[in-house]
């Protein structure tokens, strides 16, 4: 079919559609970035300095914040444009990943502390614990 044959409306109603499409497509993609249950749960390591590097890893969120803006900005543009007969089951997703992504990053944030003060308590302990060795010994060397 020619371009001259399409009307306005027809253009319009295809528009909607592709729109919608790219929603679902970032949807679909911020839903695969979310890291998988088991990555925040199982992990490997030899200490806990390892475990919260590795849980911090599996919470990136980059690759999600950025499918869920593209999501949000085409939905957005159909909303505007009134091109949606019902996009509900949109918004409601966005706020689902919306959702769980402010949970990944508090819960990022969360382990970001404990990695910092973590190093800090052990070394704080050993020199506690060879502090009071120490007096130990030179009690028991005077005695």
């Amino acid at each position: 079919m020619s371009q001259s044959g399409l009307d306005d409306e027809e253009l319009f109603g295809e528009a909607a559609t592709e729109i919608r499409a790219d929603v679902e497509d970032h949807l679909a993609g911020a839903r695969e970035a979310l890291p998988s249950a088991s990555a925040v749960w199982d992990v490997e390591a030899d200490n806990t300095l390892g475990v919260l590097n590795g849980l911090r890893t599996a919470l990136a969120v980059e690759e999600v914040e950025a499918h869920l803006r593209d999501a949000k900005k085409w939905y957005t543009i159909g909303e505007r444009a009134d091109a949606f007969e019902d996009a509900d089951d949109l918004a409601d997703e966005i706020g689902r990943i919306e959702d769980v992504l402010d949970d990944l990053e508090e819960v990022s944030d969360a382990v970001a502390d404990l990695a910092s003060a973590i190093p800090e308590l052990r070394g704080e302990l050993e020199e506690l614990h060879a502090a009071a060795d120490e007096a130990a010994d030179g009690t028991a060397d005077g005695e």
